[in-house]
């Protein structure tokens, strides 16, 4: 059963590249935005659920490039010329599918990179093909552009990512409190994050140590019904 937790607790997003942790389940997206030099029309499309590492990942590669980022919905005409001084990244293109201003700016975005011979990364949870760009000579310019899709975290890469989680709150759980939360929290980084920060909460909380009781009260309190 998946589990939501619904938590606001402060955690550091660690978004450099030694924090991106290589798995079968993203090596292929990452050894393609690495070529970003390569891309077909100089733009890539970063797919992936939410939690999957996305934004991670178009952190890493702006690093890389030096590029921009910028939320889709926060795209205007008026910024377009400045934002094509430099590569750029344009995060949850989908959600400007019935913004016609917002497509009109990225379309002409697209343009003005391509003249400059600069990179343009663009991100969804799903294909492009799915993205239903309301503006055709955007859609066809996405449909244009190599195509990379982070899959949901494997368990050895959710396991790894959860311990270093603890290691960063300074919590040594058992060992049994991995598998434990491996098999029943929500297949994202998101989940993850959530989980350990709510476990550190109720360590402290209690004046207790992360253990798998502790997880599995954690999890009790915070679950929701299938269906």
């Amino acid at each position: 059963m998946a589990t939501q937790l619904g938590l606001d607790l402060p955690a550091r997003a660690a978004l450099g590249r030694g924090d991106f942790m290589v798995s079968p389940c993203n090596a292929v997206a990452l050894a393609m935005v690495d070529g970003w030099r390569r891309w077909p029309t100089q733009k890539l499309v970063l797919s992936g659920a939410t939690g999957a590492g996305k934004t991670h990942l178009t952190h890493v590669w702006a690093t890389e490039t030096q590029a921009r980022i910028i939320p889709a919905q926060d795209l205007r005409s008026d910024l377009i010329e400045t934002l094509a001084q430099t590569p750029v990244a344009v995060e949850d293109v989908p959600l400007i599918r019935a913004d016609h201003a917002a497509q009109t700016a990225l379309f002409h975005l697209h343009n003005l990179l391509q003249d400059a011979g600069l990179p343009l990364l663009m991100t969804g949870t799903q294909a492009p093909a799915h993205w239903g760009m309301s503006l055709p000579d955007l859609q066809s310019r996405i449909d244009a552009a190599g195509h990379a899709n982070l899959d949901a975290p494997d368990d050895a890469l959710l396991a790894a990512v959860l311990v270093k989680l603890f290691n960063d709150r300074q919590l040594t759980p058992p060992v049994d409190v991995i598998p434990y939360l491996l098999a029943r929290i929500e297949r994202s980084f998101d989940a993850a994050r959530r989980v350990v920060a709510a476990l550190d909460g109720a360590s402290l909380a209690r004046k207790k140590p992360v253990t798998r009781n502790l997880a599995s009260t954690v999890l009790d309190n915070h679950s929701t019904p299938e269906g």
